[in-house]
């Protein structure tokens, strides 16, 4: 059940701890939880938190959360929704603003769609702590020092870290792979103050078009101003985009 929507169930408490200390919750927090799952965490949550509120896909989990957490619902401390998260908004989980906090064992599959749903969404949430696949965290705070796509898309509105490395033995049931617990803090659009968001990603996607052609040549229908722009960024003319960092991207944008 849990596995077909690509819910793998933490069994370890050490991970929940850490993900609890990560999240840096207190009494005033809201709690945004994304595949609560089976609970556990959401147990955790409702004992920091002021207010949580679970988006549970699978019905009959959804179900199951109702009735195991009847009495913190009828004190109005959890909602529970039967909702996939790619298709609610932020006003139907009754969140007005951006003090809330997403802390969450999401679904694997979901983890770019969330980050792209919430960053760049008005309200952004002050903080994030995700349990997701260790390479994709590791590609998300360069840990190769190889950047992406994404990785420029997360760090552009707050900066990530991996906390830690969570062996597939933590979950039941486990998954292929291990996972990690990722932490975006400092979120906000200060990035954007003098630059267009929707311009800069214009720009990321057509640098990012074909990953093994040189960036001058990924560039080249999208600026005029061509390699000149890598000389004002002390960028080498034979640099890829994985090879440039955001700060890189935010001088060609400026100067494009």
């Amino acid at each position: 059940m849990g596995e077909n929507l690509g819910q793998h169930f933490l069994t370890d408490n050490q991970v929940i701890e850490d993900i609890l200390d990560a999240g840096e919750i207190v009494a005033s927090d809201t709690i945004l939880e994304i595949g609560p799952g089976n609970g556990v965490l959401t147990e955790n949550l409702l004992k920091k938190a002021g207010r949580v509120i679970a988006v549970e896909k699978d019905p009959k989990l959804a179900e199951k959360l109702q009735t195991d957490f009847e009495s913190q619902i009828a004190a109005n401390k959890l909602k529970i929704l039967h909702e996939d998260i790619r298709d609610i908004t932020l006003e139907d989980t009754e969140i007005r603003t951006n003090n809330y906090k997403i802390i969450a064992n999401i679904p694997y599959y979901l983890t770019s769609d969330i980050l792209q749903q919430f960053l760049a969404h008005e309200n952004q949430p002050q903080r994030m702590v995700l349990l997701t696949q260790k390479e994709v965290a590791k590609r998300i705070t360069c840990a190769d020092d190889k950047h992406s796509r994404l990785s420029i898309f997360v760090q552009a509105y707050g900066n990530p870290e991996l906390v830690r490395v969570v062996k597939k033995n933590s979950f039941n049931p486990s998954p292929k792979v291990d996972s990690a617990i990722l932490k975006i803090t400092n979120i906000s659009r200060d990035f954007f103050a003098d630059i267009s968001e929707k311009a800069f990603f214009d720009l990321i996607r057509a640098g990012f078009q074909h990953k093994r052609k040189q960036l001058k040549n990924n560039l080249s229908t999208h600026t005029k101003s061509g390699t000149k722009l890598f000389g004002k960024c002390d960028i080498k003319k034979t640099a890829r985009a994985e090879n440039l960092t955001l700060k890189d991207w935010r001088c060609i944008a400026k100067h494009a």
